[in-house]
C-alpha cells in the first residue's frame, strides 16, 4: 500500500515462506502504476532475506524498512486497511491454502482493481442550519 495515495494491491500465497512468497510479491511490485521507491515489512524472517534483497535490488528499491519486534502499531495502517477491506469481500471464515492461487487471481484481476478505481469515496456534505451551525 502506498501511504500517499492509499494506492493497495492485494495478493495470497499459499504459505508464508520465500518460495511462495516472492512470486507473488515481485508480481505485485512491478503492478503498482508508479514508481516504488521503498518497501516496508513485518519482522518475519519470510520477509527478511537475502531473495528479498535481491528482488528489492533488481526492481531498483533502494529503501527497505522493518517494523520493530513486538510493536503492533509498526503497520497500524496496513493492518486497519486488511482489517477493513479483506473480511468485507472475502469473508471472515479461513481460506484453505488449496484455493491461494484462485484467490490471488480474484484479488489481482478484480479487487484490486475496484479497490483503487472503482469504491466509492464518500466526503460529508456541509450543511447550515438556522443557527449558523455547520453539520456533517
Amino acid at each position: 500500500m502506498d501511504e500517499i495515495t492509499q494506492f493497495q494491491l492485494i495478493g495470497s500465497v499459499e504459505r508464508t515462506s520465500g518460495n511462495f512468497l516472492l512470486p507473488v510479491l515481485e508480481a505485485l511490485l512491478e503492478a503498482f502504476p508508479f514508481v516504488v521507491r521503498g518497501f516496508h515489512s513485518d519482522n518475519g524472517s519470510e520477509y527478511i532475506n537475502k531473495r528479498l534483497a535481491g528482488l528489492l535490488g533488481k526492481l531498483h528499491i533502494r529503501e527497505f524498512t522493518k517494523s520493530r519486534a513486538r510493536r503492533i502499531n509498526d503497520n497500524a495502517r496496513v493492518e486497519s486497511k486488511n482489517g477493513s477491506v479483506l473480511p468485507k469481500h472475502l469473508g471472515y471464515a479461513h481460506i484453505p491454502s488449496r484455493f491461494a492461487s484462485k484467490v490471488n487471481i480474484f484479488t489481482q484481476q478484480v479487487l484490486s482493481p475496484y479497490l483503487n478505481f472503482h469504491r466509492p469515496c464518500f466526503f460529508p456534505i456541509e450543511v447550515t442550519d438556522n443557527k449558523r451551525r455547520i453539520r456533517k
